[in-house]
């Protein structure tokens, strides 16, 4: 049984309908490219997979705890300002399931230390939030939801404005993350990370969602995926894409 279904989801904002007749199943241990064009609704289910958002009718079933439930926004929800190291950012993600309050023992910085090494850091351990570079920044947010040993990790376009090593970094994480069983779901824009990454793919077209296998998106886009230039994602029709 799938930790992440959707019933015959219909999502509205502003009392104006998203997305409806949504089903389809979340393949545990798996990375779904969550892919659409502007509008198209992506935020929008994401809310409502994060329980933020009620749906309209239908469902999210969902099996996973919520302390074990994470979500990487897009860099530009992050307030700068707020005066927090690398460390203690990473640290926060104890709280779900610690709880905000209490003091961090030393298991805790062991793993917190662990991470960062993990994901090339280590040096900037001390250094404030908003003297990062979109990359290091990136990785210190996902340090986060590695300290909070996520089984559900929704990310919202986590390689946009970072340099090529932060990406590779990236997705081997993410990569290792769903081998161990965590289930992952990444809003994608881009053809040849898409391709490295997805298992799944979940396009968002008119109002509606159509399961598609990576390879009928990738056969959309001519087949090849060179790794330089970076080409950006054209959707289809969502009924003309192809399903897995």
């Amino acid at each position: 049984m799938s930790r992440l279904q959707l019933h015959d989801l219909q999502l509205a904002r502003g009392g104006q309908t998203v997305l409806e007749h949504l089903d389809g199943r979340f393949t545990d241990g798996a990375i779904t490219a969550l892919i659409g064009a502007n509008g198209t609704g992506k935020s929008t289910l994401i809310a409502a997979i994060m329980g933020m958002l009620a749906p309209v009718a239908g469902s999210v079933e969902c099996r996973v705890p919520l302390e074990r439930c994470a979500w990487l926004p897009q860099q530009l929800a992050l307030d700068l300002t707020f005066p927090m190291s690398v460390e203690e950012l990473i640290m926060t993600g104890t709280w779900p399931s610690h709880g905000a309050l209490k003091g961090y023992c030393a298991a805790h910085y062991r793993r917190g230390r662990e991470i960062m090494a993990r994901l090339g850091i280590s040096h900037l351990a001390h250094r404030p939030l908003g003297e990062l570079s979109g990359g290091q920044r990136q990785r210190a947010l996902l340090g986060r939801t590695l300290m909070q040993e996520a089984e559900l990790l929704l990310l919202d376009e986590p390689f946009a404005n970072v340099d090529i090593e932060t990406v590779d970094v990236l997705m081997e994480v993410l990569r290792d993350m769903a081998r161990r069983g965590t289930t992952i779901i990444v809003v994608i824009h881009d053809m040849e990370q898409l391709a490295r990454l997805a298992d799944d793919v979940l396009l968002l077209s008119s109002g509606h969602g159509r399961w598609v296998s990576p390879d009928a998106l990738l056969d959309h886009h001519g087949g090849g995926v060179p790794r330089a230039p970076r080409l950006p994602l054209t959707f289809p029709d969502a009924s003309h894409a192809g399903t897995a």
